[in-house]
């Protein structure tokens, strides 16, 4: 499956945010990169960008991508990238013989709905469009977004003037070559270069279907206030992650999120992020070593920043298409030795007082519970997804375990907070083992 990109366009609404409009980096990451990463997930590896305006700086950065994710780009150049759009599609013609997807430069999308569209089957005259039924989406610009009328699964009319219409093109297209004759018959007869004047032309012959989004997130980046509402629903996504606990949701995630707003502005990789949430862990239990109650509260709320900043990697990885099974299993051995640090350190604190033994000894079930708990997670949490409802309640996790020790440490309780993390650690392992040889 090939993909036809359109990126010719000026786009002078965002001029204020850069000089080429698929080159604005939303979260640190051009539109146009962001587009062919989205098309990468749903399987697609092989590329061609029509390219207009300011396109020499374009076409150079898309080589360096070519490179950088070992896929096929091939550059086609719109010199009358002025007029309508579907001479850019036009220009085209020759790089497709066969079925293909067609982008926006300038559209983003959840990648469902590409996987979706290419589950579609296509027939020869036909393209197929991603349409938005939700006509109260707070994403789509009612006085610019692009309409369209739908009856019986097909697409009868498209416009942005359209008085009457059930739905919104989102620039998501699984075309047929047939879209290249009809946008040259929607020239010679009526002067339309517009890609919309193409696709009217295959709705009066009734060769134009519709398939619903779904509901799924997609925006038109025109000005810069939506790229703010893109911005926003981007970083709200991430949010949204299952495996989190009760601290890490409600808590460190809000936060975590923020911070990765800003990280993805910076040069800076999520291996790095992790290796610096690493050094705060190591440094609080540096604090807690140091005796005294300034330093243990010094401590603890180190701790709990580090465990803030912990969530930050995996948000920069998925904000900056930078996911790497190497930097999961990075950032998880980090977290192991950052918790045998975090309550090594509140040990020897807690010992300090005189309490040598009994410290010693709460402070290595401790420290053994919390890495069982470590250990039975991913196991555990895929038998509760994918074949038991019981059990799936409160999760506690690593983002629990620091915030007791900052709560102690702000308390000045390290023995009690030892002993807690202790109880509670080994009894969710114990709690874990019985659930899984139940439903085993």
């Amino acid at each position: 499956m090939k993909c036809l990109i359109i990126a010719a366009g000026k786009g002078s609404r965002l001029r204020q945010r850069g000089d080429s409009k698929p080159l604005v980096p939303i979260l640190g990451v051009p539109l146009i990169e962001r587009v062919i990463r989205s098309a990468l997930k749903a399987g697609i590896d092989d590329f061609c960008v029509v390219t207009g305006y300011n396109g020499e700086k374009v076409r150079c950065f898309l080589d360096d991508l070519a490179r950088d994710c070992r896929i096929n780009i091939t550059h086609v150049v719109n010199e009358a990238w002025e007029e309508g759009n579907g001479l850019s599609v036009l220009k085209a013609r020759g790089q497709f013989n066969e079925k293909f997807v067609l982008l926006m430069t300038d559209h983003l999308f959840d990648v469902e709905i590409l996987r979706k569209l290419l589950q579609q089957p296509l027939h020869a005259g036909e393209i197929i469009l991603a349409v938005d039924r939700n006509l109260d989406n707070r994403f789509a610009d009612i006085d610019d977004v692009t309409k369209v009328e739908i009856k019986g699964g097909k697409v009868v009319n498209i416009s942005k003037d359209l008085k009457e219409f059930n739905g919104f093109d989102t620039g998501i297209f699984l075309c047929s070559p047939a879209i290249f004759q009809s946008i040259a018959q929607s020239i010679s007869k009526y002067g339309d270069s517009s890609l919309s004047g193409g696709e009217k032309c295959l709705a009066d012959e009734g060769n134009f279907i519709a398939v619903d989004t779904d509901g799924r997130f997609w925006i038109d980046i025109d000005d810069p206030a939506a790229m703010d509402k893109a911005e926003n629903q981007l970083l709200d996504q991430l949010k949204d992650k299952p495996n989190d606990g009760p601290v890490s949701r409600h808590l460190n995630r809000p936060l975590s999120v923020r911070i990765s707003r800003y990280l993805t502005r910076v040069a800076v990789s999520p291996n790095q992020i992790s290796l610096v949430s690493f050094l705060f862990f190591v440094l609080a239990s540096g604090l807690f070593m140091l005796g005294g109650y300034p330093a243990l509260a010094a401590g603890g709320v180190l701790a709990q920043f580090a465990s803030i900043i912990d969530g930050c990697d995996g948000e920069v990885a998925r904000l900056k298409f930078q996911e790497s099974s190497f930097g999961r299993w990075f950032d998880a051995v980090l977290d192991r030795y950052a918790d045998a640090f975090l309550l090594f350190g509140l040990t020897w604190h807690a010992s300090a007082g005189g309490g040598y033994t009994p410290a010693l000894f709460v402070g290595f079930l401790a420290i053994i519970g919390s890495f069982m708990l470590s250990y039975t997670a991913d196991k555990y949490d895929a038998l509760m997804r994918d074949r038991f409802e019981v059990g799936r309640g409160l999760r506690l996790g690593r983002d629990v375990r620091v915030f007791l020790v900052f709560l102690g440490a702000l308390v000045n309780q390290p023995f009690v907070t030892l002993l807690l993390i202790a109880v509670v650690m080994n009894a969710e392992t114990i709690r874990r083992i019985v659930i899984c040889r139940r439903h085993e």
